[in-house]
């Protein structure tokens, strides 16, 4: 996959479907949200109107507005009556606890991906990664920020691969908080891609190759090393 394009969507498979009616203007409202809250857009701690999230997202205040009931479910967003809407501030104990059960849900997943993930699906992944390499040699900002995105879109679909909507979800919302915590310090850069790469490849090769132990060791590695840094350690 000499071109550098991940084989998935660079917004996941879910956002690059039904773009048209009053649902999917909804649904791409909250996408324009969910990516602003995962790379820094906006922060823990920001308060922002209505109109200032139509003109970030670029979609109708209508459908912002739509958007809005399912973000503060999640608990993404916070209503602060007369001043708008606020990102939650989240703590140490939130992202500790966060991780653990992110090492939970991931480590279940693993047999679930080598079944229902298909073997042109994986090889893609590790091709990219190799593909990669040599551009980010030369510190190309743009094959990080994509392998960023193939990251996030990864360890998504390993969890997706159990088959389980409920934990899917659990999984995704608490993923974008962890995100929100720990911004500049568990984000891809062309400094920390090469690392990240070998983290990867460490458990996709296994994966390819149909083997649950290597595979769910090298992912237990590499979810550590990002509690790690968010944590605000060093490796």
């Amino acid at each position: 996959m000499n071109s550098l394009t991940p084989s998935a969507d660079d917004d996941g498979t879910a956002k690059a479907t039904n773009r048209a009616g009053t649902a999917t203007l909804r649904q791409v409202a909250y996408d324009s949200i969910e990516d602003l809250l995962n790379n820094g857009g906006l922060k823990p701690g920001d308060v922002v109107s209505q109109r200032e999230l139509m003109e970030k997202t670029g979609a109708t205040l209508g459908a912002v507005r739509e958007a809005i009931p399912r973000l503060e479910a999640e608990g993404l967003l916070i209503t602060l009556p007369k001043r708008g809407l606020m990102v939650p501030s989240l703590d140490i104990t939130f992202v500790r606890d966060a991780y653990q059960m992110r090492t939970m849900i991931e480590m279940t997943s693993v047999p679930f991906a080598i079944k229902h993930i298909s073997k042109s699906v994986i090889a893609g992944w590790i091709d990219w990664h190799n593909s990669a390499i040599d551009h980010l040699d030369r510190g190309d900002e743009e094959v990080a920020q994509r392998l960023q995105r193939l990251d996030w879109d990864i360890h998504l679909q390993m969890v997706s691969a159990i088959g389980n909507a409920l934990i899917t979800n659990v999984y995704r919302v608490t993923s974008i908080k962890t995100r929100m915590v720990g911004q500049s310090r568990i984000r891809v850069t062309p400094a920390n891609a090469s690392r990240v790469i070998g983290e990867h490849l460490a458990f996709l090769n296994p994966l390819y190759a149909g083997d649950e132990v290597e595979a769910t060791k090298a992912l237990c590695q590499h979810i550590d090393n990002s509690l790690t840094l968010a944590l605000g350690g060093t490796l």
